[in-house]
């Protein structure tokens, strides 16, 4: 009986694991990958849903490692120099 909860925890666990990895992956793609195509951002997304911790793991050494898609953190800031006067 302590086997089968230690395996029903273990499922449970990594269950867990897979949603937090999707859920990051398209928080991720959403919030910051603004120069990247909607289509690889479909894509990565559908790459995420079905592949779950596998797909984290190539999205990250694929996309994350490289930075090319997220913005440089000067041109976050590019339209703040002049002010909006009310």
């Amino acid at each position: 009986m302590a086997m089968v909860l230690a395996f029903v925890g273990i499922v449970w666990l990594l269950g867990i694991l897979s949603l937090i990895a999707v859920i990051w992956v398209i928080y991720d793609i959403v919030t910051k990958q603004k120069r990247m195509p909607d289509t690889e951002k479909l894509i990565w997304i559908l790459v995420a849903l079905f592949l779950n911790i596998i797909g984290a793991i190539i999205y990250y050494l694929v996309v994350k490692a490289s930075g090319k898609y997220e913005e440089a953190p000067e041109e976050r800031f590019e339209g703040l120099d002049n002010p909006i006067e009310i």
